[in-house]
C-alpha cells in the first residue's frame, strides 16, 4: 500500500537453553505483536517444545527468573526458591526464606520480585513484607540487604542490571544502585506534567484549530470523563525499561480518579512526561526495547484495543483483540528482545456461563499497519488442567518463550519464520501463500494477481484460531492446504476448480471469473484425538506438520524424553467416516527434531535434529525407521549449525540438501558455501538466493554437480550478468510462480515487488522456443525486453524450418514488424545471453549468407505463401531490413499497390503502405530512391508524405520531365550522385552531349567505365583513353599511362611515359612507331644509357650502347664498372678486343679484390669491438637489477629515510636528453619518422638503449658480409681464370674467416634468453617511493620507449649459395 513501517531486523531463533527473565503473575493469556514488517507473508511455525514434568516440591509457583550460567529455572514460591532444572526435571536446590521470617510459615507470603545477578552469583529476591534478600545458591546463605517498613509492591532491575527500582507500599519509587546504594526517593503520584511538557505558544483559541479527520466538531467535543480503574485491576505499579536502560515507565492508579496513568521517568530519576487521560487503561505495560513504543491496553466501549504510547505520553497507534468487551483480562504485555513480539498476558473473565475460565497464547505479527494473529496457545483451568503462572521472553534468544504453569509444568517454545508456500512445479499451481491471521488464512494465489499484504486472493474462516498450516506435496494438487488449529483440528481445503462457493471462502482483494475457478473448498475438518494425559497439558504438542501425500500427515512431538521426538502418522484416508484422525506414532527419533523437508519429486523426507545432524525418514517401508543420511562417499550429513530453513532437490542424481541458518550461513550438504544468504527457494531447476549484498542469484542446477554448485556460490563476483541481479536492501524471497517467470520478494516495509529475474526469464523462453511456442516466448520477450534475436539465435535451423509456424502464432503485423526491425548480425547466444550449460551451445550457423538477410527472405517467402495482401507491411519491413536496404524494391511494390484496381479487406492501401514506409526510412533518402525508379507519380506521391515544400520539387520534376529519356534518366542520376547509371545514359545521348560525357569521365574518375560504353576503333575511345593516360601520370603511374597511350596510338605520350618509367624496352617500341631514324634511335638510347648509370644498373645501359648506340667499347667499361665480368669477357671476344684485358679487365679485377679485403678486415673489427661492449653492457645491467633488489629487501635500515614525495619522480626527468630532439617525430613523414626512431639507439657509452644499438649495428654488419657471398664467388672465378691464384686464395680465406667469426658469434649475442629489456625496470606495480629514489639517485630509471622485437632476432645466414671454390682449397 502507500504506508511506511517501521523496519526492525529480526534473526530466526535458534536451538539451545538460556535467558534471563522473570516476573510474577496470576494465570495468563499471551498475544504476541510484532512490528517487523518484513515478516507479514511468514508464519511462525514452532521448532521445539521443551516440556519439563512437574516436580515434586512443596508450595506453588508465584514467578520465575531464568538463571543464565547453569540453565536452570528459578521459581519463587509462598515459601522460598525452588532451583528446577529442566533437563534432568528435578529439583537442584531448594532456599526456604520461612526460616529467617522474610515469608510467613502459614503459605500466605509472596514474593514481588525474582532476579537473578549472575555477575554476583546470587539471587534478588524482594517480598512484599518489604524485605530485599540476596540468597547465594551456592551456600544456600541468606543476606537482607535492605527493609522497606510500608512494604513492596515491585521490584524491577535495569537491562545492564546497573540499577534497581523498588515500589512501595507509601506509592513511593526508590531507585538503588546494585550494590543498593540509594540514589534518591520519590512519590509516584506527580502534579507536574514532566520535562517533556508541551508549550502553548497562545496563536488561537481551540476551536479554530485543524483537527484533522475528525472535523470541526472535535472543537466542541468535551473531555470524556475517566472512570476508575476496572474491578479486576490488581492496583499494583507496573514498570518496564526501555531497552538501553535510560528511561523507564510506571503505570500506577490515580489517587484522584481512580484511574491509571503512565509516567515516563530518566535513568537519573527525573520525571519527563505524563500520559494524557485514557479512559479504560489497564494494568499491562511494557516498553518495547528498541526505544520507539510503550504498550499498554485499554477497554472501550465496545472493544478491547492494545494501545501504544510515545515518549512524550501522547497515544500512537493501536490494535483490537480478538475477544469481545469484558470477555478478557490483561494482565501483563512483553517484548520479545529483537521488539518484534509483544506478549500480552489475559485470561477469561469468570461469569455465570463460564465458570472454568480458560487462559491462550496467541503470537501476532504485523506489517503494513496490519496485525496478523500467529499462533494461539489455549490452557485450561479446569480440573486437570494447567493454568499458566508466569511467562518470560528469553533475552538472548529472541524466538524462545519460557511458560511457567500452576501445576509445575514448564515448557520452553522455540519458534522461527516459515514461509508456508505451495510446491508444486507444473502450470496448475497457483504459487499461492498461506498467511496465518487469527481465525482466518489469508491465501494469496501469486499466478493470478500479486497483492499487497494484507490484502489476499481468498479467505479461509476457521471456527477457532490456526496454528499451523501445511500444502499437499503432490505435485498434481500442491494447491490443496490443511489447516490446524487450537481445537486440534484439522481441516482440509481442497483447490480442484469448483465453483460452488462455501460459507467459509470469501473472496479477497482479486475478483474475476478467473479467480473464482480455482476457490478453495472446505472438505472435511478432522478432529485428532489425544490422549488424556496429554490433552490439556500441552497446547502445543503437535510441530512440524506436513501434508506428505493425500490420505498421509506427518507432524512431530516430544517424546517421554525431553530429548526425544516422536514421529506421527496423521492417516486421513481411513478416519473419513468416524470424523476423527488415525494417529500412529511408529518411530521415535534419539534427538531433538526441528525440520521436516521433503522432496515433492522422490517423496524423500529427510529430517534435521538440534544438532545439525541429518537424517533420513523412511515412511514409506512396512516398517518405518530413521537412518543417516550419506553422501555420495558414504559419511554422514551433519550441518555445521542448525538450520531454520531446509530443501531438498537432486543434483547429478544425488539427492541433496540445502540448509539456511539464523545467522545467515548457507549449506549444502555439510559443506558451508556462503555466509551472507538471507533467504532461498529451490525452483524447478534453479537455485535462488538473496544475500546481504542485496544481490539475488539465481544459479542453474541442470547439468551440474556439487563441486560447480559449491564454486558458483563461494565466488562473490559472478561475471554472468544472467545469474546475478540487484535487489532492494533486504528484500527476502516469498514465492516463485511455477512455469512462469515471476519471482515475488517482500521487501523490509512490508509491500511485494515481482521480479524476473533474467535467469528465469531466459530458461523459460527456451524451454517455450524448444517446444515451437513462439507466442508465449514472443510476448514474454516484448515484454520483459528480451532481445528478440534469441528467437533465431536459440536455434536457427528450427527457427528457419518452421517460420511459418512462427508467423501464424504471432498472428500480427505489428509484432513481425518488431521482430524484423530487432534483427542485428550479431550472435546473441555467444555475447549477451550465453546459455549457462556451454555444452548446450549450438554450431548451426549458415556462413554462406548473413542472419539478417537469411531471416528476411524467409520470412518474406512465407508471408507472401500465407497471405501477401496481410502482411504486406512486414514485407516491406523484411526489404528495408536487408544489408543493402531494397528500398527500389520496396518502392516498386508500392507502386504495384497504386496499379491495382481496389483494395481487398485486409490488405492495405499504397498511401497506407508509403506512410509506413517513411517510418522506416528517412524521408530524404526515400525521395532519392524514388526519384531513382524514374517514376515520377511516385515521386510525388513520396514527395507529399514527406516535410518537403512543393516550391522546391516540383519546378526540378517538372524540368526533368521535359527533357530526353536518356538525358532525363542521366540528369536524375547525376543529382542522385549514381555517376556510373548517369555515365551510361548519357553515352546514348548523342555525340553533341560528349563533351559533357568526358567532363564527367574526368570529373569522376570513371576511365574504365567509359571506355567500356565505346568501341575501341571509335575517336571518343581514344579522347577517353588519353584523358586516362594523362591521370596515370598525375598519379605517378607512368609504366600504365604509357600502356594506355601506347593502346590508343598517342605513341608520343608513350615514349614520354615510358623513359619516366625506365622501361627502355617499350620506350624503344614506342619509337619504332615513331619511325626514329638510326641517329635518332642512337642519341635516345645514349641518354637512357646515361639515367641507368646513374642508378647503378650498368647491365642495361651496356645493352642499350652495345646494340643501339654501336659503343661496345662504352658498354664493357659499364660492365666492369658493374662487376659483370662475364658479360664484359664476351663482349670483348666478340669484337675480338682482347687488349681490353690488359688495359681494364685484370686492373680491375684486382682493385675489386683488393677493396673487398679492406672492407672485410673493417667489418671484422668493427663486429669484434662491438660484440665486446655488448658484454660488457649486459653484465653492468644485470649488476644494476642485482643491486636494486638487494636494495628492495625489508632488511634495509635505510627504507624510512626515504620520503613518499620521492615517488613523484618520473622517468622523463633523466632521459630527456635522449628524448628531446624527437618531440617533433609526428609531424614527419614515415621514412623520417623511421629515420628519427633509429636515431633513439645511440651506440655513445653509456646510453640508455646501448645495448640495443649494438644489436641493430651487429645485426646490419652480419647482413651485410652474408650479403657478398654470390659477389665474391664470381671475382674468385675469374682470379682464378686469369692466374691470380694468389690473390683468389687470400680473398677466399680472408672471407672464410669472417663468415665462421659471424656464425659462430650468433648464439652469444642473440642468446635464446634474449629478451627485451624493459625500458623503466624501476617503476611498476612493485615500485616503492624508496625503490624509485634509489634508482633515481644511480640514473638508472629511463623513459618508457617500445622496441622493435626484430632486434632481438638473430639475422638468417643464406647457407644455399656455394661460393667457395674446391681449387683453392
Amino acid at each position: 500500500m502507500g504506508c511506511n513501517p517501521t523496519h526492525v531486523h529480526s534473526e530466526e531463533n535458534s536451538v539451545g537453553f538460556s535467558g534471563i527473565y522473570a516476573q510474577v503473575q496470576s494465570v495468563s493469556l499471551i498475544i504476541s505483536l510484532s512490528v517487523c514488517t518484513e515478516d507479514n507473508m511468514r508464519n511462525l511455525r514452532l521448532l521445539r517444545t521443551w516440556e519439563c514434568q512437574p516436580v515434586q516440591t512443596a508450595g506453588t509457583p508465584q514467578g520465575f527468573s531464568l538463571r543464565v550460567d547453569k540453565g536452570t529455572l528459578l521459581v519463587s514460591t509462598e515459601y522460598g526458591i525452588v532451583e528446577v532444572d529442566p533437563v534432568t526435571q528435578e529439583v537442584a536446590s531448594e532456599v526456604s526464606l520461612i526460616a529467617e521470617g522474610f515469608l510467613p510459615e502459614d503459605g500466605s507470603g509472596c514474593i514481588v520480585g525474582i532476579q537473578d545477578l549472575p555477575d554476583q552469583e546470587v539471587v534478588c529476591v524482594a517480598t512484599a513484607t518489604g524485605d530485599v534478600i540476596l540468597c547465594n545458591l551456592n551456600t544456600n546463605q541468606l543476606e537482607c540487604v535492605g527493609s522497606v517498613d510500608s512494604g513492596l509492591t515491585v521490584m524491577s532491575w535495569s537491562p545492564d542490571q546497573e540499577l534497581v527500582l523498588l515500589a512501595t507500599g507509601q506509592q513511593t519509587l526508590i531507585l538503588m544502585t546494585r550494590d543498593f546504594e540509594p540514589i534518591t526517593e520519590s512519590q509516584i503520584h506527580q502534579d507536574d506534567f514532566g520535562e517533556g511538557k508541551f508549550i502553548t505558544v497562545g496563536w488561537g483559541k481551540k476551536e479554530t484549530q485543524f483537527h484533522g479527520s475528525e472535523g470541526k466538531q472535535a472543537a466542541r467535543i468535551k473531555p470524556v470523563e475517566v472512570l476508575p480503574a476496572l474491578s479486576w485491576d490488581d492496583h499494583r505499579p507496573r514498570i518496564t525499561w526501555r531497552g538501553d536502560g535510560q528511561y523507564f515507565a510506571v503505570s500506577t492508579i490515580c489517587p484522584e480518579t481512580g484511574a491509571r496513568k503512565v509516567r515516563v521517568w530518566s535513568r537519573e530519576f527525573v520525571l519527563q512526561s505524563t500520559s494524557e487521560p485514557v479512559p479504560g487503561l489497564e494494568q499491562a505495560l511494557a516498553w518495547k526495547p528498541s526505544g520507539s513504543l510503550i504498550a499498554s491496553t485499554q477497554e472501550k466501549a465496545n472493544k478491547h484495543d492494545v494501545v501504544f504510547f510515545e515518549k512524550n505520553g501522547l497515544l500512537h497507534g493501536e490494535f483490537t483483540l480478538p475477544f469481545q468487551k469484558g470477555q478478557v483480562k490483561v494482565n501483563e504485555l512483553l517484548w520479545n528482545s529483537d521488539s518484534v513480539i509483544l506478549a500480552v498476558w489475559l485470561e477469561e473473565l469468570k461469569t455465570e456461563d463460564n465458570s472454568q475460565p480458560k487462559t491462550y497464547v496467541q503470537l501476532w505479527t504485523a506489517g503494513n499497519y496490519h496485525w496478523y494473529l500467529k499462533q494461539s496457545l489455549p490452557f485450561d483451568s479446569s480440573e486437570g488442567g494447567q493454568p499458566l503462572v508466569s511467562l518470560a521472553w528469553d533475552q538472548e534468544r529472541p524466538y524462545r518463550l519460557h511458560m511457567l504453569c500452576q501445576q509445575w509444568l514448564y515448557l520452553c517454545c522455540d519458534w522461527k519464520w516459515n514461509t508456508d508456500r505451495s510446491t508444486g512445479e507444473g502450470a496448475s499451481d497457483l504459487a499461492s501463500v498461506a498467511v496465518i491471521d487469527g481465525d482466518k488464512v489469508l491465501l494469496t494465489a501469486f499466478r493470478h494477481a500479486v497483492v499487497p499484504p494484507p490484502l489476499c486472493t481468498y479467505q479461509l474462516h476457521l471456527p477457532c484460531f490456526v496454528n499451523q498450516v501445511a500444502f499437499l506435496m503432490e505435485p498434481s494438487r500442491s494447491g490443496d492446504l490443511a489447516v490446524l488449529d487450537t481445537n486440534n483440528r484439522i481441516s482440509i481445503y481442497r483447490s480442484d476448480g469448483h465453483k460452488d462457493t462455501d460459507a467459509t471462502v470469501k473472496i479477497g482483494a482479486v475478483g474475476g471469473n478467473r479467480c473464482k475457478t480455482a476457490v478453495p473448498q472446505l472438505e472435511k475438518s478432522y478432529r485428532i484425538a489425544l490422549d488424556d494425559d496429554r490433552d490439556g497439558r500441552n497446547p502445543l504438542w503437535f510441530r512440524l506438520l506436513t501434508w506428505l501425500q493425500d490420505g498421509l500427515l506427518l507432524a512431530a512431538s516430544q517424546g517421554l524424553l525431553p530429548a526425544h521426538t516422536v514421529i506421527h502418522h496423521l492417516n486421513l484416508s481411513s478416519s473419513a467416516e468416524k470424523g476423527s484422525i488415525d494417529i500412529c506414532s511408529p518411530v521415535t527419533v534419539d534427538g531433538v527434531v526441528i525440520s521436516l523437508c521433503c522432496n515433492p519429486k522422490t517423496n524423500v523426507v529427510a529430517v534435521q535434529l538440534s544438532d545439525g545432524q541429518i537424517m533420513k525418514y523412511l515412511w514409506g517401508a512396512e516398517t518405518p525407521v530413521v537412518t543417516p543420511w550419506l553422501n555420495s562417499s558414504g559419511s554422514a550429513v551433519r550441518f555445521p549449525s542448525p538450520c531454520m530453513q531446509t530443501a531438498m532437490t537432486v543434483i547429478g542424481g544425488e539427492e541433496t540438501i540445502f540448509g539456511l541458518s539464523d545467522r545467515c550461513r548457507f549449506f549444502i550438504n555439510d559443506i558451508e558455501v556462503a555466509s551472507n544468504v538471507t533467504s532461498f527457494a529451490v525452483h524447478d531447476e534453479f537455485l535462488l538466493l538473496t544475500t546481504h549484498a542485496h544481490t539475488c542469484q539465481c544459479l542453474s542446477l541442470r547439468n551440474t554437480s556439487l563441486k560447480v554448485l559449491q564454486s558458483g556460490l563461494g565466488n562473490s563476483s559472478v561475471p554472468n550478468s544472467e545469474t546475478l541481479r540487484k535487489v532492494e536492501r533486504g528484500s527476502r524471497i516469498v514465492t516463485i510462480v511455477p512455469q512462469e517467470t515471476k519471482l515475488i520478494l517482500q521487501m523490509p516495509r512490508g509491500n511485494l515487488e515481482t521480479v524476473h529475474h533474467r535467469a528465469l526469464v531466459l530458461a523459460q523462453v527456451r524451454k517455450w522456443l524448444d517446444g515451437l511456442q513462439f507466442k508465449e516466448a514472443f510476448e514474454c520477450m516484448r515484454k520483459l525486453r528480451i532481445n528478440l534475436n534469441l528467437i533465431y539465435d536459440h536455434n536457427p535451423k528450427v527457427f528457419l524450418e518452421n517460420v511459418e509456424t512462427f508467423i501464424k502464432q504471432i498472428d500480427s503485423v505489428n509484432y513481425i514488424n518488431l521482430f524484423l526491425t530487432e534483427l542485428k548480425e550479431e550472435d546473441f547466444t555467444k555475447t549477451m545471453y550465453p546459455p549457462l550449460d556451454p555444452a548446450s551451445v549450438r554450431e548451426l550457423r549458415n556462413s554462406d549468407r548473413k542472419k539478417v538477410d537469411l531471416i528476411c527472405d524467409a520470412m518474406r517467402a512465407a508471408m507472401e505463401n500465407i497471405s501477401a495482401p496481410k502482411y504486406c507491411l512486414s514485407i516491406l519491413t523484411s526489404h528495408v531490413k536487408k544489408s543493402p536496404p531494397e528500398l527500389e524494391t520496396a518502392l516498386q511494390r508500392i507502386r504495384e499497390l497504386r496499379e491495382q484496381a481496389s483494395v481487398t479487406a485486409g490488405s492495405v492501401s499504397a498511401e497506407e503502405a508509403l506512410k509506413y514506409l517513411l517510418y522506416l526510412v528517412d524521408v530524404s533518402e526515400l525521395y532519392d530512391h524514388s526519384l531513382g525508379t524514374y517514376d515520377f507519380d511516385l515521386v510525388i506521391m513520396v514527395a507529399e508524405k514527406s516535410q518537403k515544400d512543393p516550391k522546391e520539387y516540383l519546378p526540378f520534376l517538372n524540368k526533368l520531365k521535359k527533357m530526353e529519356s536518356n538525358y532525363q534518366r542521366y540528369s536524375i542520376d547525376k543529382y542522385l550522385k549514381r555517376y556510373s547509371k548517369a555515365l551510361h545514359h548519357l553515352s546514348k545521348c548523342g555525340p553533341e552531349h560528349f563533351s559533357e560525357f568526358l567532363n564527367l569521365v574526368v570529373d569522376q574518375n570513371l576511365y574504365n567505365e567509359a571506355l567500356k560504353l565505346y568501341l575501341p576503333d571509335t575517336q571518343e575511345y581514344k579522347t577517353v583513353s588519353y584523358a586516362y593516360g594523362e591521370y596515370l601520370i598525375q598519379k605517378h603511374l607512368p609504366d600504365q599511362a604509357g600502356l594506355i597511350f601506347f593502346r590508343c596510338g598517342a605513341f608520343e605520350r608513350a615514349l614520354d611515359a615510358f623513359l619516366s618509367s625506365g622501361n627502355w624496352q617499350l620506350a624503344l617500341c614506342a619509337a619504332g612507331e615513331l619511325c626514329y631514324t638510326e641517329d635518332k634511335l642512337a642519341n635516345l638510347a645514349r641518354s637512357m644509357a646515361g639515367k641507368f648509370v646513374e642508378k647503378r644498373k650498368y647491365a642495361d645501359a651496356a645493352i642499350l650502347l652495345e646494340q643501339y648506340a654501336k659503343d661496345y667499347e662504352e658498354a664493357i667499361l659499364f660492365l666492369l664498372e658493374g662487376t659483370a665480368w662475364d658479360e664484359a669477357l664476351r663482349l670483348i671476344y666478340k669484337y675480338n678486343r682482347t687488349d681490353i684485358l690488359e688495359t681494364n679487365f685484370r686492373p680491375s679485377l684486382l682493385e675489386v679484390q683488393k677493396n673487398h679485403l679492406v672492407f672485410l678486415e673493417t667489418q671484422k673489427a668493427a663486429f669484434s669491438h662491438h660484440q665486446k661492449r655488448l658484454s660488457v653492457v649486459r653484465e653492468l645491467k644485470q649488476q644494476a637489477r642485482n643491486e636494486f633488489l638487494d636494495f628492495e629487501s625489508p632488511n634495509c635500515p635505510e627504507l624510512d629515510l626515504f620520503s613518499d614525495a620521492s615517488s613523484m619522480v618520473t622517468a622523463t626527468n633523466t632521459s630527456s636528453k635522449y628524448t628531446h630532439s624527437n618531440s617533433r617525430i609526428s609531424a614527419r613523414s614515415s621514412k623520417n619518422r623511421r629515420k628519427a626512431e633509429r636515431k633513439k639507439h645511440s651506440l655513445k657509452e653509456g646510453s640508455p638503449l646501448e645495448d640495443v644499438a649494438l644489436l641493430e649495428v651487429l645485426g646490419e654488419i652480419v647482413r651485410n658480409i652474408d650479403s657478398l657471398k654470390g659477389e665474391v664467388h664470381s671475382l674468385l672465378k675469374h682470379l682464378i681464370l686469369f692466374g691470380y691464384n694468389g690473390q683468389a686464395q687470400k680473398l677466399q680465406q680472408a672471407f672464410e674467416e669472417t663468415l665462421h667469426l659471424v656464425e659462430h658469434s650468433l648464439l652469444e649475442i642473440w642468446s635464446p634468453d634474449v629478451q627485451q629489456i624493459p625500458a623503466n625496470p624501476i617503476l611498476g606495480p612493485n615500485s616503492t617511493a624508496n625503490s624509485i629514489t634509489a634508482a633515481y639517485n644511480q640514473q638508472k630509471i629511463t623513459a618508457p620507449v617500445l622496441q622493435d622485437p626484430e632486434f632481438f632476432i638473430p639475422p638468417k645466414l643464406n647457407k644455399s649459395i656455394q661460393w667457395k671454390l674446391n681449387l683453392l682449397q
